[in-house]
């Protein structure tokens, strides 16, 4: 029987090769009768009526096992996504539509910075019911946004500008594997490594990077806050601040827990899920699940852990105290509830934005980052944007601009780059002030942030020291 002639008989596409070499077995073992028409008819349709009575058939039970298991699968998704801004490229809508099939999506939007991902376009959204995507969350699990409001007048920021550039120097270390001499503490390395295989094998990987920055868009930069009114939960007036803005993740440890279980949830994707790859997902049920869930939130507390070592060794350096502050991790999954129900809800690139909860959303090396508090609202998920978001990729940045000319321009606007890339020149991005007025409904604009000393990786991919 050929493919045509199985599936009209009710075989599933996906069961249709398994059919084929359990009648080829069959053909092989039969004493004369011939499997031909209404024989290899009768022989596949006793097998679809009760498959759970051949499991143990050494023809028949590999195909009768797949029958029950493509049954007991979950039908696609069909669900829609709200979209802010309408500057997104299609190749983020297409990866959109395509996340909201995963079988246990619920609810999906998409922020005003979007563009094209993996898996999830970053800017991407999406609930699902008692599963995780590992790549929904990302490679660098828990990158996140930390600021610190200094005890300095911001004068201070052009008469002790060598203090400043000096703290950033000897306080940072950037690139890809970069390791931080001497190895630095954090009450993180006390928590429970060993609830997985990889954060146990990982540990001392994250022990020698603690309070390093990795590569891309990661940074560490001084600048100028401005706060238009008094705002209680900070304990700031209205008023100018120097201030200390980090960006950056949960190095490797991170994205070794992201490709372990990217990789499982893939290699136990059904066959018939195959063209949603990247999404695969491990259910909340399993023993897989469990253990993505756990190393993803040791993840937040490492990715937190760096920024706080960035953070106190910079201001150390400089001689300042922190006054205030606000962080946020915008690659992360979370347990919440919406529309009545529990969920999983993954935010790939976007900030959590929940009634009142504060957060900060970065521009690029030129323009500023903002202060924001979330507005709740229920068609985002509770989310907003987690910065600018990229118009052309890294490689046509390369190709497009000279890094060298771009730092002589900020400088004249008062932007000093002590390190970074072409690939992460302020052209790359979108306005991030299009970006905020796409998300008024979103976020209220707390304060602003203005960068004045920038460091990032020297060439957007190297370790440098």
């Amino acid at each position: 029987m050929n493919r045509k002639q199985l599936q009209k008989l009710g075989v599933p596409p996906d069961c249709v090769k398994l059919a084929v070499q359990a009648l080829t077995r069959a053909a092989q073992q039969d004493q004369g009768f011939g499997l031909k028409g209404k024989r290899a008819k009768e022989l596949v349709g006793a097998v679809l009526g009760e498959p759970r009575a051949y499991f143990e058939d050494s023809v028949w039970g590999e195909f009768a096992k797949e029958l029950v298991a493509d049954a007991e699968q979950p039908a696609l998704s069909n669900i829609d996504y709200r979209t802010w801004g309408d500057e997104i490229d299609d190749a983020a809508h297409a990866q959109m539509r395509q996340a909201c099939l995963v079988p246990t999506a619920v609810g999906a939007a998409l922020m005003p910075d979007a563009h094209l991902g993996y898996g999830l376009p970053i800017g991407g959204v999406l609930a699902c019911e008692n599963a995780v995507i590992p790549y929904a969350v990302g490679v660098d699990i828990a990158c996140r946004m930390k600021l610190s409001v200094l005890d300095l007048p911001v004068e201070t920021l052009d008469s002790r500008r060598n203090a400043y550039k000096e703290a950033i120097m000897g306080g940072t270390r950037f690139g890809v594997g970069v390791e931080h001499h001497p190895k630095q503490q954090h009450d993180v390395l006390d928590r429970d490594w060993d609830v997985t295989r990889i954060t146990r094998e990982k540990k001392d990987t994250a022990w020698r990077q603690l309070g390093t920055s990795g590569s891309g868009n990661h940074f560490v930069e001084f600048g100028e806050l401005t706060l238009e009114a008094r705002d209680d939960e900070l304990g700031l007036d209205a008023g100018r601040y120097a201030a200390l803005l980090s960006h950056s993740g949960s190095r490797g440890p991170g994205a070794a827990v992201c490709s372990t279980y990217s990789a499982i949830a893939q290699r136990n994707l059904p066959r018939r899920y195959a063209n949603l790859g990247r999404l695969a997902w491990l259910s909340l049920d399993s023993e897989e699940g469990q253990e993505y869930w756990a190393a993803m939130n040791l993840m937040g507390e490492y990715a937190a852990a760096n920024h706080a070592v960035i953070h106190r060794l910079v201001t150390s350096l400089l001689g300042a105290h922190v006054v205030a502050g606000v962080e946020n991790h915008h690659n992360f999954a979370w347990k919440e509830f919406h529309h009545g129900k529990e969920v999983v809800v993954h935010r790939k690139g976007a900030t959590p934005a929940a009634a009142g909860e504060l957060g900060v959303i970065p521009g690029s090396m030129a323009d500023p980052a903002f202060v924001v508090r979330g507005r709740g609202e229920p068609s985002s998920l509770c989310s907003a944007s987690h910065g600018a978001g990229r118009c052309m990729s890294r490689r046509q940045a390369k190709d497009t601009f000279r890094f060298n000319a771009v730092r002589n321009d900020l400088a004249k606007r008062g932007v000093e780059v002590l390190a970074a890339g072409a690939d992460e020149v302020p052209g790359v991005y979108k306005d991030i002030r299009r970006v905020m007025d796409a998300q008024q409904d979103l976020v209220e604009v707390v304060a602003r942030f203005d960068p004045r000393i920038v460091r990032m990786c020297g060439d957007g991919s190297k370790a440098e020291d």
